[in-house]
């Protein structure tokens, strides 16, 4: 059981950076967004519920969402996540879905380096 002060300084933690972080009984680590823009709304109305177990689903973004999520946030790992969600969902994916949503939060990253190293994902994936 956690004590009051590490649940009132996750809770502060997750109200500041709009994510809770959570985990699972075996340990695996759970981000949760906590929406707070257009696109972060419309990625809650194209969820769908992944069964985790007998009787437990989760509520979880597509993999156009992921792939939006993952390639603003940047992060190394995130380009790892993202490599694997090319493999698993290939020319499954709405390219032009992702490129609706991702560009205009690219602009107010004002971050020019990222749908470049995503188109070449891409495009590697391809040849």
């Amino acid at each position: 059981m956690r004590s009051a002060a590490v649940c009132q300084m996750l809770g502060a933690f997750a109200l500041r950076n709009r994510v809770l972080l959570l985990q699972t009984r075996r340990g695996v680590p759970l981000d949760v967004s906590l929406g707070a823009v257009p696109f972060e709304e419309r990625s809650i109305e194209r969820a769908s519920d992944w069964k985790v177990g007998r009787g437990t689903s989760l509520r979880t973004c597509s993999a156009e969402d992921l792939i939006v999520h993952k390639a603003f946030a940047a992060r190394p790992q995130d380009w790892l996540d993202i490599e694997g969600v090319l493999v698993r969902q290939g020319e499954l994916l709405n390219r032009r879905l992702i490129l609706r949503e991702l560009r205009p939060l690219l602009e107010l990253k004002e971050d020019e380096s990222i749908l470049p190293r995503l188109r070449k994902m891409w495009k590697r994936r391809q040849s």
